[in-house]
């Protein structure tokens, strides 16, 4: 996008990719072959070999990787460990506002307490909507069609606009030719994304990597959809060829593809430009295949990076999904979804109780979001979310680098701030920082409220609990 050209982050910072650790399934001087993403994004492969510094010299990769897998674990999730907070029944009125007021202030205080070790998950929680305060006494609806408005007065519509309008630019897409609204979360804009696909290619099968976010394959179960899980690579990315050997097995069908702008647990990117090319390579007709993108949280911050693969719809895709609490910061869970036009009249109706028509996964919908949204992107701009960009880049890899000179095992995919590495063993400390875990590793998602300051003091517990072990 032209309108971006000097405003994005030059990717500038390297730091070394770690061995496996001694006694842990891998000699130290063994060597690894793994596959990865070349400079055309190919299935290259790269050699791992270990150097006498203890680091790892890779040969036609761009992807820092470390060579060892996640193992199975056989552990349960614990239910019901949540307690509930009494409603409160009080004769006095007098004693019943004192004890809801001590409960909120109490509340209160946990919040500050939980954000200063937050660490796991992918939400900005650097925000602040002070101006916004006088509107919380309003139910703010944008209930059906964004730009159709209903009998209900009191909506948001002209914040929604400019929203997807604003995100229209951003991926190159002219405003009559897109349609597109603000959803509750990400999920939805993966569910909403898909069931387009699927009204508009009914007997389609679904393809995504084994590394997507469940809501994927929660959107196959729920509309009945054929699907292939397609394996991925060591970096997390979707194994093209494995894609390109389950469309070749299943050509007869439309083909369904969702393409992961940053997975879940390991922030890999995989190659739309790639996918696109083995469905033409296949055979397939742009009538005859649908690509979603879920671009929850990277879809946001790589049009701000020097040389990443960029999202647009000048290229064959049918929808992109980003979440708005994520990298954006907002303080309810949001995100918006976009699809072109000539796709949305195939799950369209008009509602006569609404005065407007019905195209959303749900019903009513959260004015308020669209105006953080809209707020946000106002008063960052470009240049904001350059700067926001820049300085989790620049975090995750003195993170990485960090964990990697604690002897710690750790992988960072190129042009990503998802920090991946070995499982803490203390579940007091996975507790306090809130972090997310996946058989033996554990993640940390860089974002523009994670100081080095944060950094430092998550890396010196983390090095206290393991000497406790």
């Amino acid at each position: 996008m032209e309108a971006l050209g000097k405003d994005v982050v030059g990717l500038t910072v390297s730091a070394p990719v770690p061995v496996p650790l001694k006694g842990e399934g891998c000699a130290e001087e063994e060597v690894g072959v793994v596959e990865a993403k070349g400079e055309r994004g190919g299935g290259a492969k790269g050699t791992l070999r270990s150097e006498g510094s203890g680091e790892v010299a890779v040969e036609g990769l761009r992807t820092q990787v470390s060579p060892y897998q996640a193992l199975p674990t056989s552990s349960k999730i614990v239910r019901n460990l949540a307690e509930a907070q009494p409603v409160m029944v009080f004769k006095n009125e007098e004693e019943r506002k004192k004890a809801v007021s001590k409960v909120i202030k109490d509340y209160a205080a946990l919040l500050k307490q939980r954000t200063a070790t937050h660490m796991g998950y992918p939400y900005n929680l650097a925000f602040e909507y002070g101006d916004l305060d006088c509107l919380l006494k309003y139910c703010i609806n944008n209930l059906g069609d964004p730009w159709i408005e209903s009998n209900y007065g009191v909506h948001s519509r002209q914040f929604e606009l400019g929203v997807l309008n604003w995100f229209a630019q951003l991926w190159e897409v002219d405003q009559k030719e897109y349609w597109g609204y603000i959803t509750n979360c990400g999920t939805e804009g993966n569910l909403h994304g898909i069931l387009v696909g699927r009204e508009n290619l009914p007997d389609g099968i679904l393809y995504s990597s084994e590394e997507s976010h469940y809501s994927v394959f929660k959107a196959a179960s729920m509309y009945r959809m054929d699907y292939r899980k397609v394996s991925s690579l060591a970096t997390g990315e979707m194994d093209c060829e494995h894609l390109k050997t389950l469309l070749e097995e299943n050509k007869d069908k439309p083909a369904i593809v969702n393409v992961n702008i940053g997975t879940t647990v390991k922030g890999a990117i995989d190659d739309l430009d790639r996918v696109i090319e083995i469905l033409y390579d296949v055979g397939y007709t742009e009538e005859r295949f649908y690509i979603h993108c879920d671009g929850a949280l990277f879809g946001m911050m790589i049009p701000f990076i020097k040389e990443a693969p960029f999202v647009t719809f000048k290229k064959p895709i049918g929808s992109v999904s980003v979440s708005g609490h994520k990298f954006m910061g907002c303080p309810t869970p949001c995100g918006l979804v976009i699809t072109r036009s000539k796709y949305i009249d195939a799950l369209s109706d008009d509602i006569e109780y609404l005065n407007s028509r019905d195209a959303t996964i749900m019903g009513s919908r959260n004015g308020h979001a669209a105006i953080y949204m809209w707020y946000t992107l106002t008063m960052k701009g470009y240049e904001g979310f350059t700067e926001d960009v820049k300085k989790c880049l620049k975090n995750a890899h003195y993170l990485h680098s960090l964990l990697f000179s604690k002897g710690i095992r750790t992988m960072l995919n190129e042009r990503s701030s998802t920090v991946v590495f070995e499982k803490p063993n203390c579940g007091e400390f996975i507790r306090k920082w809130q972090l997310a875990c996946q058989a033996d590793i554990a993640h940390v998602v860089v974002m523009p409220n994670i100081t080095k300051e944060k950094i430092d003091q998550f890396v010196g517990e983390l090095m206290e609990s393991r000497a406790r072990a």
